[in-house]
């Protein structure tokens, strides 16, 4: 039984709709866009809102399922628990894509949905918050995520909830330590500011071009007289005499 529900939670972990989702719908590869990263943030990111908001919803929709058909298969909640945490394993690490997969903050949500649900609801309170007083996303994961093991303990989950919450959050913040990198040395995209400032850049491209131009054309109106340079190094010359 148990072997059964980690292989299933793990398969259903590994599907990567982030991946699949922007591909079929836009055309987009987001492991060659943004981040890289094959995670409902870059789709956000690179493929606009909606299909964000759909891989968020699907990967979530992945932890769910994991604990609920553990459930089905007669499993007990140390089990399902189990079973869940694989599916957060495989969102991480898909066979599909080489073990090179997202940061399985999404897929956290849909499996504590099951087994903590109030201590999930007060870490999306947490991630939101951060996230709107910040603009980091990376930041609001790695917050919540730190957070929801106490959060578990604290709103009395069951033990084995409490223990892959606790794993969850090391497994998360391992896969975020670029972008802690990144913060602490001020590079970390934020959220809503790295857009208005390509925008911005593009809108100076295309201005470039017409003052360029007027320029050349200044000087091309202006041609450079030859009587006004200087004479055998000395002082300025005056204008020859014409015939």
């Amino acid at each position: 039984m148990i072997v059964e529900a980690l292989t299933l939670g793990y398969l259903i972990g590994s599907i990567p709709f982030a991946l699949l989702l922007p591909r079929h719908a836009a055309g987009v590869d987001v492991r060659r866009v943004g981040s890289g990263n094959p995670g409902a943030a870059n789709v956000l990111r690179s493929a606009g809102a909606r299909l964000g908001v759909s891989v968020l919803a699907l990967d979530a929709a992945k932890g769910i399922s994991a604990v609920l058909l553990a459930g089905r298969l007669g499993a007990d909640l140390g089990t399902a628990s189990a079973a869940g945490f694989a599916s957060i394993v495989g969102h991480v690490f898909p066979v599909w894509l080489r073990f090179r997969g997202g940061k399985g903050v999404a897929t956290t949500c849909g499996v504590f949905a099951i087994l903590a649900p109030v201590a999930t609801a007060a870490a999306a309170a947490v991630f939101v918050l951060t996230i709107w007083i910040t603009r980091y996303i990376s930041l609001g994961s790695l917050v919540a995520s730190l957070t929801l093991a106490p959060l578990a303990y604290w709103t009395h989950a069951a033990p084995p909830a409490v223990v892959a919450a606790v794993a969850a959050s090391i497994l998360i913040v391992h896969r975020h330590r670029e972008n802690v990198r990144r913060l602490k040395t001020g590079t970390e995209r934020r959220f809503g500011v790295t857009e208005r400032i390509g925008a911005a850049n593009q809108r100076g491209e295309r201005e470039r071009p017409a003052s360029a131009l007027r320029a050349t054309a200044g000087k091309a109106a202006c041609p450079p007289k030859p009587w006004r340079r200087r004479m055998g190094g000395g002082g300025g010359g005056t204008p020859p005499h014409t015939k």
